[in-house]
């Protein structure tokens, strides 16, 4: 049995810089915390916490003098604002990608936009864009969600970054059409796109997809949505002990893939695991 691994699989650049950023903070000491889960993987929040560093909701308690984490996808503006007032060490781990789509909602608002975010309305990083909006700012998650709003002489138009061009050109297009001035800023990573073409690609080869990642990470169950649409045989994990030898009956080709928040030793225990059960059928 073949195993094929995604060639970008795991870890995009920002959620690498906060990782490294985060284990850094917690090797330097100290009273540390992040504000909220530093990425969208149980297993790295895991290890920060056993090396000392919590995940908290807010700042009520946190001691003076402690280091405060912000996380990848990036917090509430009043958020941030809580953190500066309580006197805090700031280490801003924040994606860079995510700041720009916080800075261009801020603009747009300050020259009187309304502002459309392309995106998941209950996920952290849209929660935390939203919050740069000085005016009115709307949510949408399709074209459809458009056709809904308030009638708007001048839009604005960012996208959570994780989202495909598909969807956000979607969006874009219902804008156009109710007529006024539109102003788009694409703030899609490219990583996403890589990772949702590669694994496209990839599950119209193999007889079976695994896919690794949070069940909480939305850049995950994206990519396991679209192995699902290619390839019915396709099984998203968290974890090397999820996996049911059962999967690979009749299988001559296992694709592999793997979330932007998931770290490498994750994807090397799923493909050693893969490997061992076929041997054992070998045996």
């Amino acid at each position: 049995m073949e195993v094929i691994l995604a060639k970008h699989a795991g870890f995009c650049f920002g959620v690498k810089r906060a990782t490294h950023l985060a284990f850094d903070a917690a090797d330097k000491g100290g009273d540390t915390y992040t504000l909220g889960p530093i990425i969208h993987s149980p297993q790295v929040v895991q290890r920060l916490e056993e090396m000392g560093v919590k995940s908290v909701e807010d700042v009520n308690g946190i001691g003076d003098g402690s280091t405060v984490i912000i996380r990848s996808h990036g917090v509430a503006a009043e958020e941030l604002e809580a953190v500066v007032r309580a006197n805090l060490k700031i280490v801003d781990a924040t994606c860079p990608f995510v700041k720009k789509a916080q800075e261009h909602v801020a603009t747009l608002s300050r020259e009187g936009y309304d502002v459309v975010v392309v995106g998941d309305a209950v996920h952290p990083e849209v929660q935390g864009i939203v919050s740069y909006a000085t005016g009115r700012v709307y949510v949408v998650s399709s074209g459809n969600d458009v056709d809904r709003l308030p009638r708007m002489a001048k839009m604005g138009v960012v996208a959570q970054t994780t989202q495909s061009f598909e969807h956000l050109n979607e969006v874009v297009a219902a804008c156009l059409a109710r007529g006024g001035e539109t102003r788009v800023y694409n703030t899609i990573c490219d990583a996403t796109a890589v990772r949702q073409e590669e694994t496209k690609k990839l599950a119209g080869e193999v007889d079976c997809m695994i896919v690794i990642g949070g069940f909480n990470s939305a850049n995950t169950r994206r990519l396991a949505q679209i192995c699902r649409e290619l390839l019915p045989r396709t099984h998203h994990i968290e974890t090397a002990g999820q996996i049911d030898p059962a999967w690979f009956e009749g299988v001559q080709r296992v694709g592999v893939t793997a979330g932007a928040s998931t770290p490498k030793w994750l994807i090397d225990e799923v493909t050693e695991t893969i490997s061992a059960i076929d041997k054992d059928k070998i045996g």
